[in-house]
């Protein structure tokens, strides 16, 4: 099939990469003329883990374009996958997404033509981009006969996994209000559906995967499934936050009563681990969308609000944590491991780093910090911020009062914990992620700390 896709962000441009893979004909296109440059040329503008070698793999059905022209009047399926970043409403911006739908208007050829919301869009979004593409159709032919639809097709990627997730996912939801629709999505994704295409030998296919579940449905209920899911991962992971708050003040171990409720198949172990909270582009944006939506329609959203509130406080309970080991924090020296959201990604949106270091900063802190992958995109992004940068491990716990871990990345899990504790001004670690070793770092001569 002839496939078009607005926007290569993450996950535009995995999309396009995943369907090039399996066989369509796709037409990335993007205004940002140096990352389509970069794309031509074979340069990947994020950090996926595998995606180059797909690219290459799927790259004589690609194409890059800037050109709407190019792009839009042969294509069957339309995708949009367009930011649409937070307003401090916490509504989401829509304005990118109101320019994919005119501008695809403009350039539809009059053949039937699917324009899917990609995007994570308020719900409602459907209806508005219909109006917005024959509005827009009109303006440009003079006649109201445009043969198209609108769907939804929202993504469960995460970032690292991004690949894995689009060939191998849970699920895939679509939403139409119109049949045609619907049965263009099912020809699209029926290679992924079936699992009939011959997976790359670096993403093999998982042993469970045979057939993937359709979650077919009208528009507005595919745009709440994607809200619904995300706030209640994201509800997940504050609520194990919230218990590690008690755990602590009765002496509990945060991690077995992790452990001991996810075995409970009802509750599952995903998304349990306490520690400093979500960050990224999808949790905190989506939950502060769903309570704005739901402020329209008179609804208030306490439990989504609460865990929000108590995300939030995790990034303080950093500063309160280091404060009462080292009484003192102005003029100390701390750092900081692991920039990126998660590992696998080079993703700074809403990562919990930014936030913990201008905290720290603000307090008169000199900090430190180091990320494998994203230390280039924080130079780039808050270079304004008075950090210093580390190439090393070594480099930054020299002479430190204390390091935080922030990201889980595995390299730091193998460090020689012992001969860093030496280049150390107060041997203090604070796991973030609860994902170091408390026994070793214990007899490594570390003050072992974690937030619950």
């Amino acid at each position: 099939m002839r496939v078009a896709i607005i926007g290569t962000g993450y996950v535009g441009l995995t999309t396009g990469v995943c369907l090039g893979f399996i066989g369509h004909s796709v037409s990335c296109l993007d205004t940002d003329y140096s990352k389509i440059a970069a794309l031509r040329a074979g340069e990947i503008p994020i950090y996926e883990p595998n995606l180059s070698d797909l690219l290459e793999e799927a790259r004589p059905n690609l194409r890059f374009t800037s050109s709407y022209a190019e792009a839009i009047p042969d294509a069957e399926v339309v995708f949009i996958a367009v930011g649409t970043p937070p307003t401090p409403s916490g509504a989401p911006n829509l304005e990118y997404l109101s320019q994919a739908a005119r501008c695809i208007g403009q350039h539809m050829n009059g053949d039937f033509t699917v324009v899917v919301n990609k995007s994570t869009v308020p719900i409602g979004s459907g209806n508005w981009v219909d109006s917005l593409l024959r509005e827009s159709y009109e303006q440009r032919h003079g006649t109201k006969s445009a043969d198209f639809a609108v769907a939804s097709n929202p993504e469960f990627l995460r970032e690292g996994s991004a690949l894995h997730d689009s060939l191998y996912p849970d699920r895939i939801v679509i939403g139409a209000d119109e049949s045609r629709a619907l049965e263009l999505l099912y020809s699209l994704y029926r290679p992924i559906l079936d699992q009939t295409f011959n997976a790359p030998t670096y993403l093999p296919r998982p042993d469970w995967v045979s057939a993937i579940p359709l979650v077919s449905t009208d528009l507005a209920s595919a745009e709440l499934i994607k809200y619904a899911a995300n706030a209640f991962l994201a509800l997940k992971i504050s609520f194990i936050n919230e218990i590690g708050l008690l755990a602590e003040r009765v002496g509990a171990n945060i991690s077995e009563v992790a452990r001991g409720i996810g075995l409970d198949s009802r509750i599952g172990s995903r998304f349990l681990n306490a520690g400093i909270g979500w960050g990224g582009s999808c949790f905190g944006k989506d939950t502060a969308a769903l309570v704005a939506t739901a402020g329209e329609y008179g609804l208030s959203m306490p439990i989504v609000e609460a865990a929000r509130k108590i995300n939030c406080r995790q990034r303080d309970r950093v500063v309160e944590k280091l404060l009462h080991e080292l009484k003192i924090l102005k003029g100390r020296t701390i750092g900081i491991l692991g920039l990126a959201f998660k590992p696998n990604t080079d993703d700074l949106r809403e990562a919990p780093s930014v936030e913990i270091v201008q905290k720290l900063v603000d307090r008169g802190v000199r900090v430190k910090v180091h990320d494998p992958i994203a230390l280039d995109r924080f130079q780039r992004e808050h270079g304004a911020m008075s950090v210093q940068s580390c190439k090393t491990v070594e480099e930054v716990v020299e002479g430190c009062d204390a390091l935080v871990l922030v990201t889980e990345w595995n390299e730091y899990r193998d460090l020689d914990w012992e001969t860093l504790a030496a280049k150390m001004r107060c041997p203090v670690v604070l796991d973030g992620r609860h994902a170091l070793d408390r026994e070793k770092l214990t007899r490594a001569g570390y003050q072992y700390l974690t937030l619950a």
